[in-house]
């Protein structure tokens, strides 16, 4: 094991192993990652993953984050002489994978570059100087000799556009990158605990997988012709050999429920532009919540007719702005007049800016979807600084909202077809009311509940029920904090109405509410008549809810004399 730690003191190490004949791996731990992507919550950190295959000939499979830059050099001058590399394979160009294929290069000027079209263009652009490059298509195979035949399986959007796997026939080891993965920081290499990372393989998804749920039922599909698979070669986290059958077998459950949905919203976004990407799956999370399928176009590399195609098919239509210049910005200019003329008045409009410095102008975009009939879904989101956590979080309530929009008429509907008596006896369950409110970083959100129950004694732990199109969800994952608001009888009206009301994405939902900060640094509500600081344990999936159970850290009455407010309800079939 090789070690580093930074001024702040991150750890950074490095460890190799053995996974399958002639097979190397290089995994990068980042044991103290803040924040990965879009996610807000699961602070396991995470890792990266390359690997080293050798026949008669040399392949290294991907590379890792330029932070890990001289460890892992260092780490591959100790495996491998490196001008006797081949082949460099590129699963996708995302910088977490690709960070050091410059760096490789350099050292390997005479590796020949193995990647699809699109991360061929890609690395153009990054590494600034000629290379020796093999484009792959799906079903093309690369020998590598002593049996170790590698193909090749075409995965774009899981979750970059130029994503492929590759297959080795010798060890039926298949190297999937993003997808499968998880970011999940251990010594384990493998999958052997699965209740210590299911619940990181499931965010994962939700978060850059669901959004392309009929992307991974392509890529699946096109697994199953490979023959049997023993280990899938993740790009981050422990790779999967012990439990592979039940893990692929949700990705299979999970997308095939987001692809039956019955609306769709199609997301344009500008890969390796700014923050488009993030933003994108920002949004593309927050739709994927309220039920509503999202299908995902890069503006880059986007076909008129593709374009047209998912247009047409589409409810919601959400757009992050190109450059102005530079390579793919007359094809993006070209697929967004593609979309303006496909367009019809039925659809529902969201436009965010990517943050690049030389972005289109949203502005007048906007006038011309408008003048169109369409709706806007929110307000543009301007990036003006690099997005935070806040950024995030408003795009992720921009994208509930718009799917909460579309779903209203089936929502609506839902309501009325419950049994009327059963509908009444179960509206007969009372509940108390409470505020729940968290903070994380500059992200912060609360929400009116009443399905709360203390649930354990030692130690003290209760259950939330959250719907899982709530803006708070996104920050009450396992290990995060917040506080549980009890109301008082008798004077819970004002805050009952102020956290009723719909907020705008990214509002200040305590703007105008008294606050004073608990030790966990989340907001008390000074009119509650007692709060509990909670932090989550686990979480339950249910179908329309999360069943959040949390342990108590500290608690206060402000009122002995007050009782708390109870809430009963009429029908049981909303709230």
């Amino acid at each position: 094991m090789v070690v580093l730690t930074d001024r702040v003191q991150r750890r950074l190490t490095i460890e190799t192993g053995e996974i399958s004949q002639d097979t190397t791996t290089i995994r990068s731990l980042d044991w103290d990652r803040d924040r990965f992507d879009i996610e807000f919550g699961l602070q396991n950190g995470t890792t990266y993953n390359s690997y080293l295959i050798r026949g008669e000939k040399t392949a290294l499979v991907d590379t890792s984050h330029e932070k890990f830059r001289q460890l892992y050099l260092d780490t591959l001058h100790g495996i491998i002489e490196p001008a006797e590399i081949d082949y460099l394979i590129i699963s996708h160009t995302e910088p977490d994978h690709s960070g050091l294929v410059k760096d490789v290069l350099q050292l390997a000027p005479q590796a020949t570059v193995v990647g699809a079209k699109v991360a061929i263009q890609f690395l153009e652009d990054l590494v600034h100087r000629p290379f020796q490059r093999q484009i792959v298509k799906n079903g093309d195979k690369l020998d590598l000799g002593n049996g170790h035949v590698l193909e090749f399986v075409s995965a774009p959007n899981l979750h970059w556009p130029d994503t492929i796997f590759t297959y080795d026939h010798k060890t039926q080891v298949l190297f999937t990158c993003d997808a499968f993965g998880m970011h999940y920081c251990s010594d384990k290499t493998f999958d052997e605990d699965l209740a210590a990372i299911e619940e990181d393989y499931h965010f994962y998804y939700e978060c850059l997988m669901a959004p392309n749920a009929r992307s991974v039922l392509g890529a699946m599909k096109r697994m199953a012709d490979l023959g049997e698979i023993t280990t899938i070669a993740t790009g981050h986290g422990p790779l999967l050999r012990h439990n592979l059958v039940e893990l692929t077998g949700r990705y299979r459950q999970w997308s095939q429920a987001q692809a039956k949905a019955e609306t769709t919203v199609a997301v344009f976004y500008f890969s390796d532009y700014g923050y488009s990407d993030r933003l994108s799956q920002a949004i593309a999370y927050g739709i994927t919540k309220t039920g509503v399928a999202v299908e995902m176009m890069d503006l880059k590399f986007a076909e008129p007719q593709e374009a047209r195609e998912l247009v047409s098919q589409a409810a919601g239509i959400v757009i992050g702005a190109p450059p102005t210049s530079g390579f793919g910005a007359t094809t993006a200019e070209a697929a967004i007049s593609t979309i303006l003329a496909a367009v019809t008045n039925k659809q529902s409009i969201g436009l965010f800016e990517s943050g690049g410095g030389d972005d289109v102008s949203i502005y007048p975009l906007r006038s011309k979807f408008l003048e169109l009939g369409l709706k806007e879904a929110f307000p543009n989101i301007l990036i003006k600084e690099m997005p935070t956590e806040g950024t995030y979080k408003l795009c992720d309530e921009a994208g509930t909202d718009l799917g909460q929009w579309l779903t209203r008429d089936k929502a609506i509907k839902q309501m009325k077809s419950l049994d009327n008596e059963l509908d009444k006896a179960l509206g007969r369950i009372s509940g108390g009311l409470y505020i729940i409110t968290a903070k994380k970083g500059d992200a912060s959100s609360a929400m009116l509940a009443s399905w709360v129950a203390q649930a354990s004694f030692k130690p003290f732990g209760l259950t939330i029920a959250v719907a899982k199109d709530r803006a708070i969800e996104a920050l009450m994952h396992v290990g995060d904090r917040f506080v549980l608001n009890v109301l008082e009888e008798g004077n819970y009206q004002a805050l009952m109405k102020h956290f009723l009301k719909r907020f705008p994405p990214g509002a200040d939902r305590f703007a105008g509410v008294n606050t004073q900060p608990a030790s966990n640094g989340c907001p008390i509500l000074t009119d509650a008549v007692a709060y509990l600081e909670c932090q989550v344990a686990s979480r339950m999936e249910c179908s329309d809810h999360w069943i959040v159970y949390a342990t108590i850290d500290a608690g206060r009455v402000s009122n002995p004399d007050a009782l708390p407010a109870v809430h009963h309800r009429k029908v049981g079939n909303h709230y």
